[in-house]
């Protein structure tokens, strides 16, 4: 397939990176100051060379083949702000990045359109929302991390979470503490400088910086998979956390990491891994492997090239296989 001209949003800004790892083009539009969403290719991230800002005046007078929404900002304002009425009837995608944050079975998805695909990037965010006429899909995560070897040497765990202490109990804030209490953790993220954080890392330094660590906890209660779990179980990094929403199906005991809804049996976990870098080192070998072949970039890339292709109707029947794969929830 010919490469496809596609304008987005900057909205999260290393799912953005990973998406444009394919051939496609990718226009971002810009403003001055970076307001939300307005980004471009802003941050710590080696954009590469298929990817291209646009200052948000001129998108109007440029040709796309399709348009990526990734808010409820992008869908419900920034359209009607920037893109022209025949831009406004392109073939659409709107990219839901999280579980429902009202009610996790009942809340509709603001997206109730039968022509505009809704991508959701886990099985059980596409299970809770109430998508009503919209046709869905699903793409997991994909990523791509740089081959830094586990060590495990640092007797501490390393926590992951933008924000955490001022997004409270349901990214697990609470959690984290009760944590501390128990286990030395460190926690880096933005805003993780704010208390007794490590504050920010740089995306392409994160790997080799928490392969040091013993295990990754992720206290968060109720969101999306994170992307900076995909990454540490990519590292070798065992996984402490909820059993909740998609990690349930991510983590095995004993096998990559520990999973439950008990916070006391989490705390023993880590604390024996903790006195047992044996165990640690065990575990590691079993959250790469899985993450090597689960969240691997290829995979991700030709997922996402098999929905391109069908919302832009250049789909051959490989293809089209491929994307009804997606629609049954199948990883592939």
């Amino acid at each position: 397939m010919p490469p496809l001209r596609i304008l987005t949003w900057h909205v999260h800004g290393s799912y953005l990176y990973y998406l444009t790892q394919s051939h496609h083009t990718f226009y971002l539009p810009v403003k001055p100051g970076h307001p939300e969403g307005y980004g471009g290719r802003l941050g710590h991230f080696p954009w590469p060379s298929n990817v291209y800002d646009v200052p948000a005046e001129m998108v109007r007078e440029l040709e796309f083949d399709c348009i990526l929404f990734q808010s409820k900002k992008n869908y419900l304002n920034d359209q009607y702000e920037i893109l022209s009425e025949s831009q406004r009837h392109l073939p659409r995608i709107y990219l839901e990045h999280d579980p429902p944050q009202e009610h996790p079975t009942d809340t509709c998805h603001l997206v109730d359109d039968p022509d505009i695909l809704l991508v959701h990037v886990t099985s059980f965010n596409d299970l809770m929302w109430n998508s009503g006429q919209t046709p869905t899909c699903v793409i997991e995560h994909g990523v791509l991390v740089p081959d830094v070897p586990y060590t495990g040497e640092l007797d501490r765990g390393i926590v992951v979470v933008n924000g955490l202490r001022s997004r409270g109990r349901r990214l697990g804030a609470d959690i984290f503490e009760r944590a501390c209490e128990a286990v030395p953790l460190d926690l880096v993220g933005m805003g993780a400088s704010d208390g007794n954080g490590l504050g920010e890392i740089p995306h392409a330094q994160l790997p080799a910086f928490q392969a040091r660590y013993r295990f990754f906890f992720n206290p968060i209660r109720y969101t999306s998979l994170g992307l900076a779990i995909c990454e540490a179980m990519m590292v070798g990094l065992p996984i402490i956390g909820l059993a909740t929403t998609e990690l349930a199906t991510v983590v095995e005991n004993g096998v990559s990491g520990y999973v439950d809804t008990n916070l006391n049996q989490l705390i023993e976990m880590m604390q024996m891994l903790l006195h047992n870098p044996a165990e640690a080192h065990h575990l590691s070998v079993g959250a790469r492997q899985y993450a090597q072949e689960r969240f691997h970039i290829q995979r991700f890339i030709r997922d996402w090239d098999a929905v391109f292709a069908w919302v832009t109707g250049r789909s051959d029947r490989a293809i089209t296989a491929s994307f009804h794969t997606l629609q049954a929830g199948t990883r592939t």
